[in-house]
């Protein structure tokens, strides 16, 4: 299978001793520089996480009229509901593991590691993540949906109903409906196995809606992630 050059990407190091690491994946026509802003925020109160904010090559998005622009894979309908890039999608899963490899090999565990992102970046870190080898800390997702549900449930891997999972979804999100993201968590309940997280516990599914929101997030949700990360990437010596 052809694969994706090593993906570049935006690194925002940590401002203490660096023993965690966020790897955070942006949405369709964005870049990792639209997230930095976010990363930047955080390290304050997460000095010891590492962000990793790589960039999508750019290619034709068949949902957009056939247009260039940064993206993970083609997307051929908005409604989500039909065919895959499947073939995209896993050369991009395999550049995001690519990732993951070189912080394993700088020294940072699996499990010291979060994969993360908005949107079609938030589905990329839900597939490459439960269907990796190496478990993870973590993964948040951010106005997302499940890519390849028909396929997944033969895909995850064995670990991957107990890698914590902080979702937040607008109630209002045009593009990414709420209904799909609540059915896609919905699915990795009832399908993989995955708890529903209950009360502030950290282990299982946490799903968050934010009313009003449309395909964006507002500054609760933004604390809430924050403050998920401090439970799954707690500071260490």
């Amino acid at each position: 299978m052809a694969t994706l050059a090593p993906l570049k990407s935006i690194v925002v190091p940590a401002l203490s001793k660096h023993t965690a690491t966020v790897i955070f994946v942006h949405g369709l026509g964005d870049s990792g520089a639209g997230w930095k802003p976010v990363a930047d925020m955080f390290k304050r109160e997460l000095p010891h996480v590492k962000w990793v904010l790589p960039n999508a090559p750019s290619m034709s998005v068949t949902a957009n009229g056939g247009m260039v622009m940064p993206s993970w894979f083609d997307i051929y309908s908005f409604d989500f509901d039909g065919k895959e890039d499947q073939a995209g999608m896993l050369k991009t899963s395999h550049a995001l593991n690519q990732l993951i490899t070189v912080e394993v090999d700088n020294g940072i565990p699996a499990n010291r590691i979060v994969l993360g992102g908005f949107s079609q970046g938030a589905g990329m870190s839900l597939l490459t993540g439960l269907t990796a080898e190496r478990k993870l800390a973590g993964l948040a997702v951010l106005s997302g949906w499940l890519p390849l549900y028909k396929t997944f449930k033969s895909m995850a891997a064995e670990h991957a109903a107990s890698i914590p999972i902080f979702w937040g979804h607008g109630s209002v999100d045009p593009l990414v409906l709420h209904k799909l993201g609540r059915s896609s968590a919905d699915f990795l309940i009832k399908e993989i196995g995955t708890p529903a997280a209950s009360g502030g516990d950290v282990k299982g599914l946490s799903f968050n809606t934010y009313d009003g929101v449309g395909h964006s997030t507002n500054q609760k949700e933004l604390d809430d992630l924050k403050s998920w990360l401090k439970k799954v990437l707690p500071a260490s010596d």
